[in-house]
Formats: structure tokens, C-alpha cells, sequence
């Protein structure tokens, strides 16, 4: 917000010329406004070199002192704005006052005053203090005020009887070149939040604040409850208008913090929050749960506080994230109970215009499944939801929550949309950026920007599982075979690398963005391939080869995945694979299980070949094959250094410079690597 409102305020420099403020105690007090002058229709008399006056707003005697005035300038606009005549506003743009006054330099330094006051007040308010509430109208409550001062300001908004403006006796040529424009686009572009955040929680934690809070009003256990007397509580509450969180109650910190969250949701407002993201949600209730606890935070947060005004920017919207294959399968089934809840369906309509976001999980779909099934009930997940809110008349946009590595939904943007299920496009989507890529899509120069932006708007279960979920030794491999266990001690994360689960750390309870990080970080990228070649071997040893590559021809879909996972065995590297274990791994039986997925590697490459015709891999994209045979040979050198202090490390735990030496080389190898997470 600071940042927001201070790029208003720079939008309104202009010169150096001290604006008149205000009489006290007999003499001119002025404060600096740095604003052009926009009117300038009579040239000031010249002044004598002893008699010079640094602002043309305050008359000085011989001896430079300032002379009392008979009413400063910011009156004498007041009284003249009180009458809509055409001679009245002449008067003041053109006739030489007492004062010099300028119109529209004493109305801007008014707004300017209001909007360092409400600077003062959002820094008061993210220090813990409370403001005074005598500031409350010295203040602009929302962004809608502040946009309105301004567009009368400059004549865009008619006042008085007679719809009058001050635009209509000023040369517009004169006030659109004037660099009191600048605030207006900035004002567009970025409010006075300077940008929106997501917001994001599990619904695991919905539900258990929701228990707590039905324990304690004696109704029973909600976590017990099955879906549909879940949906018919939720739904009575919504309909209803009576607080839900009584102030004595006792919660658990994990609950208080959920609500805490909801309460800083409320004082934003939705200028400042995008969406409510639920993770892991798999029904209707889990986006109604949400719905109720923010309700009741707004409604509280309304009664507590003086300066409320955020909460009038309506609710936030909520976004459901399916994320495991199962939730997938049953997307479609939760939104249609959803869209059947008179409640939700009506609070769609008057909130949201008919308009659902729905968020698709490409990580945890990935590591549970592995990225060709998940890739397919993806596909099938985006048809039906698409089919359900057609149904029900919904708008829908699709939040692809993709990574940057093939495993995590990532890859050639052009690529991806192309292969998106007809009608799941209406119009815009929303995908994730990981932020490691920002600067190396965005921040190199202009041109690589528009380029990424050009790019955005163009247009194996089973052998995966018996890997990563049966074999009992791969946890402990994937633990000393990568930097897993140390990314999270260098706090270079959004998150803790491990879920809470209650019980000893599994494939289950790895966060899905470490999972992939890892892999990536020894060259391996094992998450992407496997499970491809065994799936790719059995359909062409089933004579099914022929049909694979009509399908790689003709389908966007499979064309895409096929070259998605083609590119990211051409990054992968065995060599730097099997060094690391070498390095790493002491128990012979868990180097035998690197071998042996080494070999599945070798299936996947031969397969995906088989089906493109192509006698080496990325034959078809020259410019990446040159990009890798480039980079390769100094990421290299990393991955060797990168190993090297993994070893000591390990050893040494506790020694802050190999920490830092492993940082540096995670870095070099995610800007190398690229599409790393």
C-alpha cells in the first residue's frame, strides 16, 4: 500500500513551487506541493531582484516578508465553487486575484493533504495503533473516493445546477498534456495496494475451526458430520444474521490463527485480496465453510472499528484448489452440489457476476500419480467442470497452479494453452509464476517481457506408485540422494518442506514444491518421467505404436505432453544423476535402486522417440538444444561443487559457510535449470 500511494503522490510532482496553505497567527503558512501550473493565462509582473518571491501564491513586502492576506486562496475557491455561473469560474481561471490563485493547484494540494492523511492512518493501523477518529474525514475510506475527488478535479465529473465543469472553460489540450494525468494511470494500475494477493489455507483447518466452534455452541461435532448436514447447517448459518463466534470462546492456537487470518482478510477488503484459495478441497461445504467464516469476520470487523470502510468492497472471492486425482475426479460432482445450494447460487449472482473460479492442482496431482496420469484426469477434470457451470449458467475461470518444471504442469507457455480442453478458455485464465523465474521472464528488459506476455496469450499411474509409494527404500534414497533435507534449513520457501501429519515424515507428507525442487536440483527430474516409459513400452509392445503416433501428430493434447516430457529428459543428465549418489549415498542397496531408475530413464527416452520419429531428443527445436548444449557444461560445474558440499555439510552440520556455499549453488543450478519448480 505504501509503495501504491507513494507512486500517486510522486504522479503529482511536477516543479518546486511551495503551494499556500492556510493563515496562522497573522502570516502566510504554506506547504510544498510540487504540482506544474496548469492555467496560465496572465504573466505575473516582474519583481524586482529584492522583492523576488519564491512562490507566486504569497505576496511579500520589499523586505521578503510575507503579507497577511484577506482570505487565502483555498477559500476564495470555496466561495467561487458555491456559484455555477460561467463568469464566476471565469473570474477565477483568468483574472488576477490577491492572491494569484491558481484553481486547480489549491484543489490538488487538497486531495494531496487527504492522501498523505491516509498514509499516516494505514501506517498507524499496520503498527497495531489506533488512529484517531477525527481523522476518519480526513481520510479517503476507499479507493472509489479518491477517484472521484480527482475526476472532478480535473472537469471529468460535472458539479453544481448546472452540470458544469471546469474542463469546459479550460483548453483541454492544456490539461491532457498536464502531468496531473500521471496519478490517473497509476491510480488504474495499481490503487492504492499497488497489487492484489491470493490468500491460501488448507480445509483441513476450516473444518477444524468450524468443530471447535460447534462444539462449543453444543450442536455436535462438525468433523463427524457427513456432507449433506454439513451443507444444511452452513447454509441455514449464511441465511441467517446472528454472530457465530461468541468473544469468551476458548480455541486452540492453529483455530485462532485461522480466524486471526480472517480477520486481516476483513480490514483489506477485497482491494487488496484477490481470492481465498483452499487447498486440498474436495467438496461443496469446504468453499461454504469459507464463506461463513469470512462473513463472520466482516460482520465483526464492521462493529469493532471506525475505520472499517474496506469491508464495503464486498466479499472476497473463493476459489476451491483440487489437487489429488481423486479430488479431480470429483470436481465436477462438488460443483454442481454447490451451484444446487439456493445460498451460494444467489451469492454467486449478486457478488461475483455469475462468475466461479476454480483452481487445478498440477504439483500434488503430479507426485501423487505421477505427470502422465495426472496430466490426463487434468484434461478430463477441465471437461467437465466446464460442462457443470455451462449447466448451471456460471461463468468459469480456470487458476492453473503450475510449477515451473514439467512435473509441476510447467513447460513452454504457447504449449500449454494449446492443449486446453475446448471451452475451458472463456476469454482469460490464471496460472502461477514461480518466482525464481520472474526475474529471468520479466526483469531482464522490456522486450523479454512482452515476450513471456505474447507467449501466455497465445494460444504411469500404476509403475509411478510402485516406485514412490511401495518401495521401501525410495524415501530414504530421495532423503540422501538430494538436498531435500537441507532445503529446509535455508528458509528459501514459502512453506515448511513436510505437512504436519501427526506421524513420521512420508512421500505423503512432502510439500510438492521441495519434492520437485529437489529432483531438479541433481539433474535427475525424476517426477516428470516416471511411470511415462513403462506406460509408452506396454502400448507399443501391444502394437499400438502406429496409433501413438497419429495421436502425436493430430491431438494438441498428446503432441504437447509428449514434447513437454521429451524437452525435460533433453535438460535431465545421468551423468550428474549418478554422481551425486556416488557422493551421497553409503547403503549399497539404495545406490542398486539409483541404477535402476537410471534404466527406466533410458525406457522413457527410447519410447518417447519411438513415438516422435525422432533420432535424438528435441530434434524438432534446434534453439533448445542449443540453449542446453550451451549451459550444460557450466551448470556442470555447479552440480559437482553442489554435491561436494552436501557431503561436508552433512558431516558438519552446523557450519554456516557450507550453509551459504549450497544456497549460492541452489541458486545457480534453479537459474541455470530454468523451469526448475
Amino acid at each position: 500500500w505504501r509503495q501504491g500511494s507513494a507512486r500517486i503522490l510522486e504522479g503529482m510532482v511536477g516543479g518546486t513551487h511551495p503551494v499556500y496553505d492556510k493563515e496562522t497567527d497573522g502570516s502566510a503558512a504554506h506547504i510544498p506541493l510540487e504540482i506544474p501550473y496548469f492555467i496560465s493565462e496572465t504573466p505575473e509582473p516582474e519583481k524586482s531582484p529584492a522583492a523576488s518571491n519564491p512562490t507566486p501564491f504569497i505576496k511579500t513586502s520589499e523586505n521578503g516578508s510575507a503579507l497577511k492576506e484577506p482570505q487565502s486562496p483555498k477559500g476564495e475557491l470555496k466561495s467561487a465553487l458555491k456559484s455555477t455561473t460561467k463568469q464566476t469560474v471565469d473570474k477565477m481561471l483568468n483574472s488576477i486575484s490577491a492572491s494569484g490563485c491558481a484553481p486547480y493547484r489549491v484543489v490538488l494540494g487538497s486531495l494531496r493533504e487527504k492522501l498523505i492523511s491516509t498514509r499516516f492512518v494505514m501506517e498507524e493501523l499496520m503498527a497495531g495503533n489506533t488512529p484517531s477518529e477525527d481523522l476518519k474525514s480526513e481520510v479517503f475510506g476507499s479507493i472509489q473516493d479518491f477517484t472521484e475527488s480527482l475526476l472532478v478535479t480535473l472537469g471529468l465529473r460535472r458539479w453544481g445546477e448546472e452540470g458544469r465543469s471546469l474542463w469546459d472553460w479550460v483548453a483541454p489540450g492544456i490539461l491532457a498534456e498536464g502531468r496531473c494525468w500521471t496519478p490517473s494511470a497509476v491510480l488504474a494500475a495499481f490503487g492504492f495496494q499497488l497489487m492484489k494477493l491470493d490468500m491460501r489455507q488448507e480445509s483441513t483447518r476450516h473444518t477444524k475451526a468450524l468443530d471447535t466452534i460447534t462444539n462449543y455452541l453444543g450442536l455436535g461435532s462438525y468433523v463427524s458430520w457427513d456432507e449433506p448436514k454439513r451443507i444444511e447447517w452452513l447454509s441455514s448459518e449464511l441465511n441467517g444474521r446472528r454472530p457465530l463466534i461468541a468473544p469468551v470462546m476458548d480455541m486452540p492456537d492453529d483455530v485462532k490463527e485461522v480466524l486471526d487470518t480472517f480477520k486481516c482478510a476483513a480490514e483489506l477488503g477485497s482491494s487488496a485480496i484477490g481470492a481465498y484459495v483452499i487447498s486440498m478441497a474436495s467438496n461443496a461445504s469446504d468453499v461454504l465453510a469459507v464463506e461463513l467464516l469470512q462473513r463472520e469476520a466482516r460482520m465483526k470487523y464492521q462493529s469493532d472499528t471506525a475505520f472499517g470502510a474496506s469491508c464495503d468492497y464486498g466479499p472476497i472471492r473463493v476459489v476451491p484448489l483440487f489437487e489429488t486425482l481423486s479430488d479431480l475426479a470429483g470436481c465436477a460432482n462438488s460443483l454442481r452440489t454447490l451451484f444446487s445450494t439456493e445460498w451460494y447460487r444467489k451469492h454467486l449472482s449478486d457478488s461475483h457476476d455469475d462468475h466461479q473460479e476454480v483452481m487445478l492442482g498440477y504439483s500434488d496431482s503430479g507426485k501423487d500419480a505421477g505427470r502422465m496420469a495426472a496430466s490426463w484426469e487434468l484434461f478430463k477434470a477441465q471437461e467437465r467442470i466446464v460442462q457443470v457451470c455451462n449447466e448451471f449458467g456460471v461463468k468459469i475461470t480456470l487458476f492453473h497452479g503450475r510449477g515451473g518444471s514439467l512435473a509441476r504442469g510447467g513447460g513452454p507457455m504457447y504449449m500449454a494453452i494449446k492443449s486446453q480442453p475446448p471451452g475451458s478458455i472463456q476469454g482469460k485464465l490464471r496460472l502461477t509464476e514461480q518466482g525464481e523465474m520472474i526475474q529471468a521472464k520479466f526483469g531482464i528488459s522490456p522486450q523479454v517481457a512482452m515476450r513471456q506476455l505474447e507467449i501466455y496469450t497465445t494460444a504411469t499411474l500404476l509403475a509411478y506408485r510402485s516406485v514412490v509409494y511401495e518401495n521401501p527404500d525410495f524415501l530414504r534414497y530421495f532423503h540422501e540422494a538430494t538436498p531435500e533435507g537441507e532445503l529446509g534449513n535455508l528458509n528459501i520457501g514459502s512453506r515448511p518442506t513436510h505437512r504436519k501429519t501427526g506421524g513420521p515424515p512420508s512421500v505423503t507428507s512432502i510439500r510438492a514444491i521441495p519434492w520437485i525442487f529437489a529432483w531438479q536440483q541433481t539433474r535427475f527430474a525424476l517426477p516428470a518421467w516416471l511411470g511415462v516409459g513403462s506406460a509408452l513400452s506396454a502400448a507399443i509392445e501391444s502394437g499400438n505404436l502406429e496409433v501413438l503416433q497419429d495421436m502425436y501428430l493430430h491431438w494438441p493434447f498428446f503432441q504437447s505432453l509428449i514434447d513437454l516430457i521429451e524437452m525435460v529428459l533433453a535438460k535431465a543428465d545421468l551423468r550428474i544423476a549418478k554422481y551425486y549418489d556416488e557422493t551421497l549415498i553409503q547403503d549399497p542397496s539404495l545406490s542398486a535402486l539409483g541404477g535402476t531408475l537410471r534404466e527406466r530413464f533410458k525406457e522413457t527416452v527410447a519410447s518417447v522417440m519411438a513415438i516422435t520419429n525422432h533420432s535424438k531428443l528435441t530434434q524438432n527445436n534446434r534453439t533448445l538444444r542449443r540453449l542446453i548444449s550451451t549451459r550444460n557444461p557450466y551448470i556442470d560445474i555447479v552440480n559437482i561443487l553442489q554435491a561436494e558440499v552436501l557431503k561436508s555439510l552433512r558431516q558438519d552440520p552446523g557450519n554456516k559457510s557450507l550453509r551459504d556455499a549450497l544456497l549460492i549453488t541452489i541458486n545457480g543450478i534453479a537459474a541455470g535449470m530454468r523451469n526448475t519448480g
